[in-house]
């Protein structure tokens, strides 16, 4: 169970992009040959100017800005044009590779209209978003994050740890609670009784609904939301740590962040000189224990950051 309180302090514009030109037509190889044609009709002498110098003159890269033209339909454009020169007309588009009647039309729109690909790009990101963190937090307030601590609870313990905007690490502890519960309400007690893993879920979500409770009165402004759950596999994978639907152990990659920000110049996550002995001494002194709740708390607010907030800010 993973947490987030977040120390930070939007208008809708109005599109007024041209229109989109979605015609009717029949896709069948029989009406090929008449649906290239049809091309230069759809776009006026003025837009298909704009669409054949962009074609003919942008490199793979610039090319690849546009949405639709990622990956091979971009080198295939290039390759295209080196091997049989300019494009003519938008007819002459369709004898590239990948490129049928219904793509051009596509391809056209996103060349006159490049910010329909970036509000694709936006969508995408929200609905990563959702799938991230919840509850939902706008994007305005992602890139208002100065600082952020990430709790991690586990069956026996709980780790924070404080990193601000640059990627330092404020605060980084972990400490037992398992002294606060009697009898029966350890897991590992239950476990002994019954093989299901309902007592544990049960348990996690005790733990989650008192911590959202104590935290979000603590942290709520003006009737928002300062406190987040982030979705543990997620985590996993920014950090290559999945194996299947399984999460292995954090602990070799915050080994190597701790290494990094002594031995590189500009490391990943950057720990202060002041406590970066006291955080290797700890993290050694659990090193045979694998103390998990301790690994996640870090991992999991440098992939809060870079998931959720620098991915924003593009």
């Amino acid at each position: 169970m993973q947490w987030k309180a977040l120390h930070n302090s939007c208008c809708r514009k109005k599109s007024t992009a041209p229109k989109k030109i979605i015609p009717h037509v029949d896709f069948s190889d029989e009406n090929a040959k008449e649906s290239g044609k049809a091309l230069d009709k759809l776009f006026s002498s003025e837009q298909q100017a704009s669409i054949l110098h962009v074609l003919n003159t942008a490199s793979n890269k610039e090319l690849e800005a546009f949405t639709l033209l990622r990956g091979k339909k971009s080198l295939s454009i290039v390759e295209h044009r080196e091997k049989f020169g300019p494009f003519q007309n938008l007819e002459s588009l369709m004898n590239v590779p990948l490129f049928q009647y219904k793509t051009t039309i596509q391809v056209c729109n996103s060349i006159l209209n490049p910010e329909t690909g970036g509000k694709k790009r936006k969508l995408q990101e929200n609905r990563l978003l959702r799938k991230l963190i919840k509850p939902e937090i706008g994007r305005e307030r992602l890139k208002a994050i100065n600082s952020i601590v990430s709790i991690v609870s586990g069956t026996r313990r709980i780790a924070w740890a404080h990193l601000d905007r640059q990627l330092a690490v404020l605060d980084w502890q972990q400490t037992e609670y398992c002294r606060l519960m009697k009898g029966t309400y350890l897991s590992s007690a239950y476990l002994e009784e019954n093989s299901s893993l309902f007592p544990i879920l049960l348990h996690f979500h005790i733990m989650e609904a008192m911590l959202y409770a104590l935290l979000n009165t603590t942290f709520t402004r003006d009737g928002r939301h300062q406190v987040l759950s982030m979705n543990r596999n997620a985590v996993g994978k920014h950090f290559e740590l999945m194996i299947g639907d399984t999460r292995t152990s954090g602990k070799e990659v915050v080994k190597q962040l701790l290494s990094e920000s002594v031995l590189k110049e500009e490391p990943r996550v950057f720990f202060p000189p002041d406590k970066i002995v006291r955080y290797r001494q700890m993290f050694s002194s659990t090193e045979q224990y694998r103390i998990e709740e301790l690994y996640d708390s870090l991992l999991q607010a440098i992939a809060f950051y870079e998931l959720a907030v620098f991915n924003t800010e593009s």
